[in-house]
């Protein structure tokens, strides 16, 4: 009996153990689970059992959407790591304190353009230039009403220059073209002072070419000019456009300084993408004097001489016809001449508004008759 036991009792202990050994697999899954745990955990909304094998998943899936805008999916994901959503609820506030700031800014800014800067020239009836006059010699008027006061006045005979001569180098314009250029660097030489001055060289035909960037070096204008071809139509209108927007109006300044240009062409146009109103226009903004020297050689004035006249005088410069070669030279001259020869003002209009509006300029020599004042027509006002 006691022999036909043991069989059966090492049957059951068998048994027995088989039992456990199932139990402990079924509370214990083997590593095949794990890699599946993450992805069906990334799948729900992260579920308290789950807590502690979801927590490697939100450190990995958060570095991923913060360039795209999924906040809502890691703001479910990121709750076990407390510290992960506190740097998101002050990025908001920076940007109300920067507010005040730019408010403050602006409202400086508002107080700097109701002062006008002008400059200008005064003649005698013979053309000579008066350089002695003083401020109380002058009196402002600014859209029709007199200015309420002249803050500065000066003789800006010293003031730096920022010069863009520009050459039409078309097919119209070939036959002085060489004489022409060494007129341009004769005036460069005698105008920009080293260290002190600066200018650029632009050829244009249907489109502008800058030649030679800003500089002080007279040498390398003079190559810049050297280097223009003629050639093609005209887009005069353009080049003198962009010399004003691209140039002038963008170039680096420490203090105060005098923006003129020299303008070399016939005044045709057949090429250009803007008009004549909204090249003088662009001037104006940059407060750029243009000079303009007529290239026409037909002994009478032609419709482009016209033109010609009419963006000088609008920006308070001056044009030239010289129809002899020899007069090109004097007209240059008599830029450079009158470069030295100028006043600048500051002054503070009455009702003045930001509102973008062009507002007239005329400046009276009240205290000498037979004097000619000659400054630019106008200014836009700025908008807020």
């Amino acid at each position: 009996m006691n022999h036909s036991m043991n069989p059966r009792s090492a049957i059951l202990s068998v048994l027995g153990s088989c039992l456990l050994l199932t139990t402990l697999f079924a509370q214990n899954p083997g590593p095949a689970e794990l890699p599946n745990a993450p992805s069906h955990t990334a799948s729900q909304a992260k579920r308290p059992p789950a807590g502690a094998a979801p927590a490697p998943v939100q450190s990995t899936k958060p570095t991923a959407p913060p360039a795209s805008d999924s906040s809502p999916s890691g703001a479910q994901k990121d709750p076990p790591q407390t510290g992960t959503p506190a740097p998101a609820a002050p990025a908001p506030a920076p940007p109300a304190q920067a507010a005040p700031p730019e408010d403050e800014t602006t409202t400086t800014i508002v107080r700097t353009v109701n002062e006008v800067n002008v400059v200008f020239t005064v003649t005698d009836r013979h053309g000579h230039y008066v350089k002695d006059l003083k401020k109380d010699d002058f009196q402002v008027i600014d859209d029709k009403r007199p200015a309420v006061e002249i803050r500065s006045f000066a003789r800006q005979t010293d003031l730096p220059l920022q010069v863009g001569l520009l050459v039409d180098a078309s097919n119209s314009v070939r036959d002085r073209f060489k004489f022409e250029q060494e007129s341009a660097i004769e005036f460069l030489n005698q105008t920009i002072r080293p260290r002190y001055d600066k200018a650029f060289v632009i050829g244009f035909d249907v489109t502008p070419e800058v030649t030679q960037d800003f500089t002080d070096n007279t040498e390398a204008l003079s190559i810049g000019v050297r280097g223009l071809r003629p050639g093609g139509g005209t887009a005069m209108y353009d080049a003198l456009y962009f010399a004003c927007r691209d140039k002038l109006l963008k170039a680096a300044q420490t203090g105060p300084v005098r923006r003129a240009i020299v303008l070399l062409s016939d005044g045709d146009d057949n090429q250009s993408h803007v008009t004549r109103e909204e090249a003088i226009e662009m001037a104006q903004r940059a407060d750029v004097i243009v000079y303009t020297i007529s290239t026409n050689i037909s002994g009478s004035i032609q419709r482009g001489d016209r033109v010609l006249e009419r963006i000088a005088e609008a920006t308070g410069g001056r044009s030239f016809e010289p129809f002899q070669l020899h007069d090109v030279a004097n007209a240059f001259a008599e830029i450079q001449d009158e470069l030295r020869s100028q006043y600048a003002l500051t002054y503070k209009p009455a009702d003045f508004r930001s509102d973008g509006r062009y507002r007239t300029i005329e400046i009276l020599a009240q205290t000498h008759k037979n004097l000619r004042v000659r400054s630019r027509h106008g200014y836009y006002a700025p908008t807020q």
